[in-house]
């Protein structure tokens, strides 16, 4: 084969890898497992033992699959969560189930339902969302390095339904840092060919 071919090959090599490692990244978890999102039937099926040994990171996508219009789904300050309240509420509650909301923020997130007494039944979730740093730590903007056009937003936002929903999946820092790879290794192949 000559170069034109290799760099073809090549070229057609890295846009598969490149499709695999970015749907990788992130993962869908369904809120709840297969309980959903409801008031739970007793205290040992809580949502704090579903959240337990579950990283959750900018980009994962929390699944609240609920009846529209019998739950609804409202974002709160810790407070507001630890008294299940409304108040200073972070967005407005959200009627419409199945719903997906991407993590798009490190730290502490509280959900809520604000059905009659759903959250004092136990329907409020409390997770703690990491950060989705490339390798080393590394945070700052790099010439081969993929740009998020959610970087930073303070609320959560709504992700199209559907989608693969491991509780595991690869490692977003591996798939980043394979993106970033196969991004340099094409452009210095485009450059030396």
């Amino acid at each position: 084969m000559d170069k034109a071919s290799y760099l073809i090959v090549f070229h057609a090599i890295f846009a598969v890898l490149m499709l695999y490692y970015t749907a990788s990244a992130q993962n869908v978890f369904v809120v709840g497992g297969d309980m959903g999102w409801e008031i739970p039937p007793n205290s040992s099926v809580s949502y704090s033992n579903w959240v337990s040994g579950r990283t959750f990171m900018v980009g994962d996508t929390l699944e609240f699959n609920f009846v529209t219009n019998e739950h609804d789904v409202l974002r709160v300050p810790e407070a507001s969560y630890n008294a299940c309240s409304q108040d200073n509420a972070i967005g407005t509650p959200m009627l419409s189930g199945p719903l997906n909301i991407t993590l798009d923020s490190v730290g502490n997130h509280y959900y809520i339902c604000t059905f009659g007494r759903h959250c004092q039944a136990g329907q409020r979730l409390a997770i703690t969302v990491a950060s989705a740093t490339s390798p080393g730590g590394a945070n700052q903007p790099d010439a081969c390095a993929p740009i998020s056009p959610n970087a930073g937003g303070p609320s959560p936002a709504m992700a199209p339904p559907g989608g693969f929903s491991p509780d595991s999946a690869s490692s977003s820092v591996t798939a980043s840092f394979m993106l970033i790879l196969l991004t340099c290794a094409g452009m210095m192949a485009f450059i030396l060919f």
